[in-house]
C-alpha cells in the first residue's frame, strides 16, 4: 500500500482502529467513517449532541421552521389526490425538529394526520430517545428495511451524507482504493479492475477520484420499491449529480477539521451523488433547495412570519430566510430530489 500524510490515533477510537489496523491492515474509508460515526462506546453519534449552536453543525430544520413546513405541505398534498393509509417516514430524523414541523403544518389537512402511521428511521438509541420527546406519536424502527409495505412519503434531509464512502483513484491499469493505514494515515491499495466503476473510465483521468456510496444503492432500492406501491420521496442534501473528486470532510464546533485527527470526536460526510441515487428510482426530478423552496411559497411564508417582529428578532428570521435560499448559502449547495411510482405525478415543488 502506499502510504500518504496522515494523523495519529489520539483518541479511544483513534487507538482502536490504530490496533485494529496493526493487527488485521488497512481499512477501506467506509469502514473508517461507519466506526467514526457509530461505535457503540466511542462513536461520534453514540456519544455527542451534533446539532445546533453547541454543536457541529445545524441543519435546515434547525434553521427555521419554514424548511419543514413546506416540505412537509408538498408531500400532503401529493397524498390530497390518492388518498389512503400511508406510513410517513423520516431518515435520520436528528432532534426530530424536521418531522415535528411537518405534522404541526399539516394538521389542518384534512385526513392526513388520521391516515398517517408515523416512522422515524434511526440507528442511535440515544437520538431516538431524544426524537421521541419531539414526536412522541411516532414510533422508532432501525433501519428502512423494517418500513411497512405500502404508500410511503418518505423525508431524508442530510441523511445520506452520513453514510459510509468508498473512494477510488483512477490508475493508468484501472483504480486503486483509498485506504486508512498505519498511523491512521491515507494510502492507496493495488491496482484493481472494478466493474462498479467501468462505466467511469470514460470521463475520468489517471489521478481523479471517484466516490461510491453502497449503503445509499440498497437504502434507495427500498426506497424506490414502497412508493412505487404509492406515496413520494422528498430528499435534501449537499452534494451534486456525478461524482468526481475527494468531498471527505470532517465538522467540529462548526469549523472544518482534519478527517483523520480526532476519530469519534467530529462528524464525517460526503457530498451526495444525487445521480446514483436517481438510478433507483421509477421516476424522479432533481432542482436545488433553493428553487424548490421558492416554488413552494417560501418567500410568502418568510413575509407572514416577519409580522410583528423588529429588532434582533426580525433580522434573525430573514438571516434564517436567506440562509436557506440565497445561491451564496444553502440554497445551491443543497439539492432535492423527490422520487415517486412510474405513474405518479411528483410532489408540488418539483417541475
Amino acid at each position: 500500500m502506499v502510504r500518504a500524510a496522515g494523523a495519529s490515533g489520539v483518541t479511544p477510537l483513534g487507538d482502536l482502529l490504530a490496533r485494529r489496523i496493526a493487527q488485521t491492515g488497512p481499512i477501506t474509508v467506509a469502514d473508517f467513517m461507519a466506526e467514526c460515526l457509530l461505535h457503540p462506546e466511542h462513536g461520534y453519534y453514540s456519544t455527542r449532541e451534533p446539532f445546533g449552536a453547541a454543536g457541529d453543525f445545524t441543519t435546515a430544520p434547525e434553521i427555521s421552521q419554514m424548511f419543514g413546513e413546506l416540505i412537509g405541505l408538498s408531500l400532503a398534498q401529493h397524498w390530497l389526490e390518492a388518498g389512503g393509509r400511508f406510513t410517513l417516514a423520516e431518515l435520520g430524523p436528528g432532534r426530530g425538529t424536521l418531522m415535528a414541523d411537518v405534522l404541526r403544518a399539516t394538521r389542518g389537512v384534512p385526513g392526513f394526520h388520521g391516515a398517517a402511521d408515523v416512522v422515524l428511521v434511526e440507528a442511535s438509541a440515544r437520538l431516538a430517545a431524544v426524537q421521541a420527546q419531539a414526536v412522541p406519536v411516532a414510533r422508532h424502527v432501525a433501519a428502512v428495511q423494517d418500513l411497512p409495505d405500502g404508500a410511503l412519503y418518505l423525508i431524508a434531509n442530510e441523511f445520506f451524507d452520513a453514510l459510509p464512502i468508498r473512494q477510488f483513484v483512477r490508475d493508468v491499469a484501472g483504480w486503486r482504493e483509498r485506504m486508512v493505514g498505519p498511523g491512521l494515515a491515507f494510502g492507496l491499495s493495488t491496482p484493481m479492475q472494478l466493474a462498479a466503476l467501468e462505466h467511469r473510465l470514460a470521463d475520468t483521468r489517471p489521478g481523479d477520484m471517484v466516490e461510491i456510496c453502497p449503503m445509499a444503492d440498497g437504502i434507495m432500492a427500498e426506497v424506490a420499491r414502497r412508493v412505487a406501491q404509492g406515496g413520494a420521496a422528498i430528499i435534501v442534501d449537499y452534494g451534486g449529480w456525478h461524482s468526481l473528486g475527494d468531498t471527505l470532510q470532517a465538522m467540529r464546533h462548526h469549523a472544518f477539521a482534519d478527517p483523520l485527527a480526532e476519530p469519534g470526536l467530529a462528524d464525517l460526510t460526503a457530498h451526495v451523488d444525487f445521480e446514483a441515487l436517481a438510478k433507483a428510482a421509477p421516476r424522479h426530478a432533481f432542482t436545488t433547495q433553493g428553487e424548490l423552496l421558492t416554488r413552494l411559497g417560501i418567500g410568502a411564508r418568510a413575509e407572514r412570519l416577519a409580522r410583528g417582529l423588529t429588532g434582533a428578532a426580525l433580522e434573525s428570521h430573514l438571516a434564517a430566510y436567506r440562509r436557506l435560499t440565497d445561491a451564496d448559502q444553502m440554497g445551491t449547495l443543497f439539492k432535492a430530489l423527490a422520487v415517486t411510482g412510474p405513474n405518479a405525478k411528483l410532489p408540488p415543488g418539483f417541475a
